[in-house]
């Protein structure tokens, strides 16, 4: 026996694009349900970096989940880029009149967005299988999954949202998609440090040995990356070859990386990912079920977000006032911000990184590149415009 619900939206993935969608829509007085295949504690233990842009840190306020980025969020007025063994600072409030980005753990805004739906009593459903989309194509598309207690459960609803990922269900269900894709060469072996801040910003560095990211977690605990080979074995980098590779691609005369006890320990695969195809039917896709970005450039998360306003304010066109015209235009409309934040993305990680499949003349525009940036005010001001965050609605 199947138990079925009703709800005017229901969201497939318990991530960024699918909470904050539902906290959208619940301001509008749109209920939705959201179901997720992870365990809660899952969802929220997962460490991925959070680079906030100023739009987003707004929103986060705005909805009401802002008080803790506020009180333990590091707020960076720019960033540091590093090559040729010199630090090149990057004001970003200066550049692009005031903004500024914060840097706030995924898992953290995570936390806060659950912690906040639960308290208004949001149906949210975890740890649950075989979910599968039907009749998208119809006005009454449903979802079917197995719950918890291994109950048959189906959601009907108007609108199916897929916010699950890359590898969630919801992009599979469509028959025909346009989709490109590149996958990088490099991957970024990822270490959380007991130690306190080496740097006040992050540092981007371009090195020789490849590339390195400097962050900030917490004042006791510090976030550092190096490029490696994705399909390396962690068991290669012990922690002393970790730091030799940290010292040889951060350190700078008279600036020492600030060592301590590695604690985790992560290696990360990169691509770039775009599935033009993001409606079918009654069925919108989200975040990274239709985009991924390598992390170079920050836009991840607020990518994820960014649909969902758009598709949260399309929903509230279409119930409050019976106008579908912007459900008809999300897709090419979020496409041109996607695109844009695609290009941002693979320009910082191919001008930051170095591809063994390129060429030295290839290795050197990128470094020309980083000197451009470093000394052009017009050029340092498109990477901060982009970095701090393009709008988000035309």
């Amino acid at each position: 026996m199947t138990a079925t619900q009703r709800a005017p939206v229901g969201i497939i993935g318990a991530g960024p694009a699918g909470l904050f969608l539902a906290l959208l829509l619940k301001r509008e007085g749109i209920e939705s349900v959201v179901i997720d295949s992870r365990t809660r504690p899952d969802i929220e233990g997962t460490i991925r970096a959070g680079v906030l842009e100023q739009w987003c840190a707004d929103l986060m306020r705005d909805l009401g989940v802002g008080e803790r980025m506020d009180r333990e969020g590091h707020f960076h007025e720019g960033i540091t880029l590093q090559f040729g063994g010199e630090r090149h600072h990057l004001n970003f409030v200066e550049l692009t009149g005031g903004k500024q980005v914060v840097v706030y753990p995924q898992h953290d805004v995570l936390i806060d967005l659950i912690a906040h739906l639960e308290g208004q009593g949001q149906p949210m459903l975890f740890s649950v299988k075989d979910t599968a989309l039907h009749d998208l194509e119809s006005d009454h598309p449903s979802i079917t999954f197995t719950d918890p207690e291994g109950q048959a459960q189906r959601i009907e609803c108007d609108f199916i949202a897929g916010c699950d990922g890359f590898h969630g269900p919801s992009r599979q269900a469509i028959p025909r998609r346009r989709e490109f894709q590149k996958v990088y060469p490099f991957g970024w072996l990822g270490v959380l440090v007991e130690a306190p801040p080496s740097y006040h910003e992050l540092i981007y560095s371009n090195h020789e040995r490849g590339f390195a990211l400097l962050s900030t977690r917490t004042p006791e605990i510090q976030r550092m990356y190096i490029q490696c080979n994705p399909r390396d074995d962690l068991k290669n980098y012990p922690d002393e070859r970790i730091w030799e590779e940290l010292h040889a691609r951060l350190d700078v005369p008279g600036h020492s990386i600030t060592e301590g006890r590695i604690f985790q320990k992560g290696i990360i695969a990169m691509r770039s990912f775009v599935c033009e195809t993001m409606q079918h039917g009654r069925l919108f896709l989200a975040g990274d079920a239709c985009h991924i970005v390598p992390p170079t450039g920050a836009k991840g998360l607020n990518l994820a977000v960014g649909d969902v306003l758009r598709l949260s304010r399309a929903l509230t066109r279409h119930y409050k006032i019976g106008d579908d015209s912007k459900l008809r235009t999300y897709a090419p409309e979020a496409l041109r911000r996607i695109w844009l934040a695609e290009r941002f993305s693979w320009y910082m990680t191919t001008m930051l990184h170095r591809d063994p499949d390129e060429t030295d003349f290839e290795q050197q525009i990128h470094v020309a590149d980083l000197a451009y940036v470093t000394q052009s005010r017009a050029a340092a001001t498109a990477l901060a415009e982009n970095y701090v965050g393009l709008p988000v609605l035309e």
